[in-house]
């Protein structure tokens, strides 16, 4: 099987924590030149030290805001100018706050629409005239399992989530004849920061504790614990490679066996 990423460059959103971090660090032991992106640049320069362990080649990063997305496009814009393009995307932004849809306004889901949706269209835009010129090319979108079953309490992001992954799958139409897939990894509960926020939201709102909170979550995963960053970053590396050169356009769970739905 060949995972061999030598000689490939990735770029990787939302890069210093969690599944964005972990997938950086996957794509670095498989030989890629990797880019992280976000917008806290003390973060950046955390996070590219530890790469930088793993393999010894030119890793950067860039940093950019994912809510002005015009500013996003012209920073990657001016970098790719300068430094090239990138062969692998992976577009990875922290999701909407928790919430019922009958309690959102309007504005959060045009928030969520620009940070995610148009951002990962700025970024492929940027990309797609090098991934076509290399004829090699993986966008790859963290998403969430709720593009197949809406989670109870996330409204705002089931709606643009989806959106999302019916982008993707257009897109990944359009692009296949070049050697380009584009596929979405749906995280089930992981053990990041963003998981730990939802049971705290949740166990404020219930006024219960946090560990009963929990233990209801876990109970509803077969496998009867949360997911690892390390393992939704394996998924991410893998549709990454060109062992995965023939799988496009599809929704990948990884989430211990939760999703209820095929």
């Amino acid at each position: 099987m060949n995972l061999n990423l030598t000689h490939k460059i990735a770029f990787v959103c939302g890069s210093t924590q969690g599944i964005g971090k972990a997938a950086a660090c996957e794509l670095a032991a498989l030989g890629a030149r990797v880019v992280l992106i976000a917008r806290n640049e003390n973060a950046l320069k955390e996070a590219l030290m530890e790469i930088n362990q793993i393999n010894n080649l030119k890793n950067d990063f860039i940093v950019a805001d994912f809510s002005n997305p015009e500013a996003l496009r012209n920073i990657v814009n001016n970098y790719i100018q300068v430094n090239g393009g990138a062969h692998i995307l992976i577009n990875n932004t922290g999701g909407p706050p928790a919430g019922k849809i009958s309690d959102a306004k309007t504005g959060e889901f045009l928030q969520a629409f620009n940070n995610h949706l148009i951002c990962n269209h700025i970024l492929a835009e940027a990309v797609l005239p090098f991934m076509k010129q290399e004829q090699f090319g993986r966008i790859i979108n963290i998403i969430s399992t709720s593009v197949k079953q809406p989670l109870k309490g996330l409204g705002v992001s089931n709606t643009i989530r989806a959106a999302v992954a019916n982008w993707a799958k257009t897109l990944s139409l359009e692009v296949a004849a070049f050697g380009i897939t584009v596929n979405n990894v749906l995280p089930g509960a992981t053990s990041t920061a963003r998981l730990q926020g939802i049971i705290s939201n949740k166990s404020e709102k219930l006024k219960t504790s946090s560990e009963t909170i929990t233990q209801e979550m876990l109970e509803e995963i077969p496998a009867g614990r949360f997911a690892e960053a390390e393992e939704i970053a394996a998924a991410v590396a893998f549709l990454a490679s060109p062992a995965a050169a023939y799988i496009n356009g599809i929704n990948l769970p990884v989430d211990g066996g939760r999703t209820g739905c095929l």
